[in-house]
């Protein structure tokens, strides 16, 4: 079936019926009256959500819906048949718009919702409802109103949890065909996905959600590049991204953090609200050597900016598990602790986070043993500079006792401050030597009384 996800047509209501001027003739009654009847309600025409129907094809090819007239009244008081409404099926989460103002008249988001585009007309009124007693044969009835008639634009936003986003060929199709029972396209060059795809995701306990692969998108999309920005609508409903990087790619500046920064650059220009959804960011294709080659620096890149990055392979399954179950917490908890990881410190360079964290610990240690330092030095030298100065207070006291009291007091004052200056050490020098001297003498003089008695002695004889 072909896909159409956007249609403009016209719908009219149907007109009411025209009420009937008639009057009573029967045999025997004269002047029986008026007796014509109202005219018939016009139909009106509505849309409802179906849940069974994705796409807008019907629409692309019957643009032009009339609902049919209500009947005319008619005499015998008999008023004429209303007409059936019209009810067009659309797919859940079609939007309605004005196709003159693009005022958005309704979102079909829920099953089985339903929105009246164009009121039928009323039927008018027949001649019977305007007798009065003055006034016995009116000849006149009312005319049905008009339809109400507008054109549309119908536009289709698939209703999916979880979108595929990624360059041509790389790998969407494959993944949403491992996860779930979709079926799409799958080659080896590039556009082979024309129209989204739906598949239904069986989770674990019971859970599921609807994922959505949608083309790809390319560089300079909003300036109508490939296929353009039409398809990402349908992407806009859903509550996580899947970013979908192709480690293989190949050719002039296809490197996989340049394909992320574009996609993500296209984004912003089709929509705020779109670029700021949760993004999961697999890396596909590692069953290349090439693609491992480049998981590395790409892995350090987008740490960097606090993305992690889960690398997988849809060809040989590898690493799928534990990339769907973040997808699944994201989307039922609303948690985002799996795809973020924590950022290296400024200034750390190309080394790892730890050796920048023992750095900036040690220069706030290295100033704290400076500032320490500086406060015992500080501490130290008002202790060492106490002694001079009580020094100067010691002269004083010192020249008032030798200006109040004797001369040998003075001498003994100034005797005193000569110790005080001379060390420990020559006192003791001075000691000695003033005893050997006092030795000396003593013997001098006893040698002396010696010579004196031998003397005396001998002149006795």
């Amino acid at each position: 079936m072909k896909f159409v996800d956007e249609v403009r047509i016209y719908v009219k209501a149907g007109d009411g019926g025209n009420g009937a001027v008639s009057f009573r003739r029967e045999k025997f009654i004269e002047r029986g009256g008026p007796n014509g009847g109202d005219g018939g309600n016009g139909g009106s025409v509505s849309f409802v959500a179906n849940p069974q129907l994705t796409t807008l094809l019907d629409y692309r090819y019957q643009q032009h819906h009339r609902a049919k007239n209500g009947e005319h009244g008619m005499g015998s008081d008999c008023n004429g048949r209303g007409a059936d409404d019209m009810v067009l099926q659309v797919p859940v989460g079609t939007l309605i718009r004005n196709e003159q103002t693009g005022e958005l008249l309704v979102d079909l988001g829920e099953p089985g919702q339903v929105f009246l585009a164009a009121k039928g007309g009323r039927g008018g009124l027949g001649n019977m409802n305007y007798a009065t007693s003055t006034r016995q044969t009116p000849r006149f009835a009312q005319d049905g109103a008009q339809g109400e008639e507008i054109t549309l634009r119908l536009e289709l936003k698939l209703l999916a949890d979880v979108g595929l986003l990624g360059f041509p060929n790389a790998g969407k199709s494959t993944f949403i065909s491992r996860v779930s029972r979709a079926r799409p396209k799958v080659a080896d060059y590039p556009f082979t996905t024309l129209v989204p795809n739906l598949g239904m995701v069986q989770y674990k306990d019971h859970l599921s959600f609807v994922m959505a692969d949608i083309p790809g998108i390319i560089e300079g999309a909003s300036e109508g590049v490939g296929l353009g920005h039409q398809f990402l609508r349908h992407v806009e409903r859903c509550k996580v991204l899947v970013h979908l990087i192709d480690m293989g790619a190949m050719g002039d500046g296809r490197d996989p953090l340049s394909d992320f920064n574009i996609l993500n650059k296209e984004l912003k220009k089709y929509s705020a609200e779109l670029s700021g959804k949760p993004q999961v960011v697999a890396a596909n294709k590692l069953d290349l050597t090439e693609a491992r080659e480049r998981l590395g620096p790409f892995t350090e890149a987008l740490r960097r900016r606090g993305i992690r990055v889960y690398p997988v392979s849809c060809a040989t399954g590898e690493g799928m598990q534990v990339l769907m179950d973040s997808v699944a917490e994201v989307l039922f908890t609303g948690r985002t602790d799996k795809i973020h990881t924590e950022a290296p410190a400024k200034g750390s360079g190309k080394r790892s986070g730890a050796p920048a964290k023992k750095a900036s610990a040690t220069r706030p240690a290295k100033k704290a043993a400076k500032k320490a330092s500086t406060r015992t030095a500080a501490a130290r030298k008002p202790a060492a500079k106490k002694p001079v100065r009580k020094a100067p207070a010691k002269k004083v006291v010192a020249k008032k006792a030798a200006g109040s009291a004797r001369k040998p007091v003075a001498k003994k004052g100034a005797a005193k401050k000569a110790v005080a200056k001379k060390p420990v050490a020559k006192k003791a020098s001075t000691r000695g030597s003033v005893a050997r001297k006092a030795v000396a003498k003593k013997t001098v003089r006893k040698a002396s009384a010696k010579k004196s008695a031998a003397k005396k002695s001998g002149g006795r004889r």
